[in-house]
């Protein structure tokens, strides 16, 4: 199953998580973003919001 970004929908090349993408856990579920998304709410992401306020 490919791996996607669950911000932008960019889809990683192979079955694998690359290692520039981040992988956070939110009310349970396993959401993963691509360098690029990670790179432009990488505040957000450690002031830990839901992606819901990015």
């Amino acid at each position: 199953m490919p791996v996607t970004c669950d911000f932008c929908g960019r889809v990683a090349p192979g079955d694998a998580v690359p290692l520039t993408w981040s992988t956070s856990v939110e009310r349970g579920r396993t959401r993963r973003y691509c360098e690029t998304c990670s790179r432009e709410n990488l505040r957000s992401m450690e002031g830990k919001l839901d992606s819901d306020y990015w």
